[in-house]
């Protein structure tokens, strides 16, 4: 599907090494230096997630590609998480920050997990400090319904955002925060 000046692909096994190299790219990773992919398998696996999620679910991430040289700028789109909820994600190769294209894609995103699954509410869960997922998340309509310590993280100073289209029951946040 073509948008704007990307075309958004079903993700297949040919992406993984191009999917790798942004995930494990440290200038993608500026806001959470310990979520990169140290290994292809990991992100082999990820993808392979992406593939089963569109099979099961009709929907989950797109590959982002560069309309005019086919160069994959990253992934976006809505994924099932734990049965309960659409999970917004999005990353672009720090080539690609700055061109709105997050938006572009999280808002298509968005309105086909309405489309697919109307009942299940979607979600964004972001560190406070990266604003420019929050801007995005915001742009796409989710409103932000929580904000609290994030567990786990490697910084217990860390703030996690959780943005959502609609007022989460607790048994839906607590499946967001797990």
């Amino acid at each position: 599907m073509r948008l704007g000046d990307v075309l958004l692909d079903r993700p297949t096994l040919d992406d993984i090494a191009a999917v790798h190299a942004i995930y494990s790219d440290p200038q993608v990773w500026t806001h959470l230096p310990s979520g990169r992919n140290n290994t292809v398998g990991t992100t082999e696996d990820m993808v392979r997630g992406w593939i089963r999620g569109w099979e099961c679910d009709g929907l989950s991430s797109w590959i982002v590609r560069d309309a005019r040289s086919g160069e994959v700028l990253g992934n976006a789109g809505c994924s099932v998480r734990r049965g309960v909820f659409w999970n917004l994600g999005y990353r672009l190769d720090h080539k690609a920050h700055g061109r709105g294209i997050a938006t572009a894609v999280a808002v298509q995103a968005v309105e086909r997990a309405h489309e697919t699954r109307p009942d299940v509410p979607v979600v964004a869960y972001l560190l406070e400090h990266n604003l420019a997922s929050a801007r995005v998340a915001q742009k796409t309509g989710l409103t932000l319904r929580h904000r609290g310590p994030d567990a786990g993280n490697p910084n217990p100073d860390a703030i996690r955002l959780i943005y959502a289209d609609r007022p989460l029951t607790s048994e839906e946040l607590r499946a967001v925060l797990a």
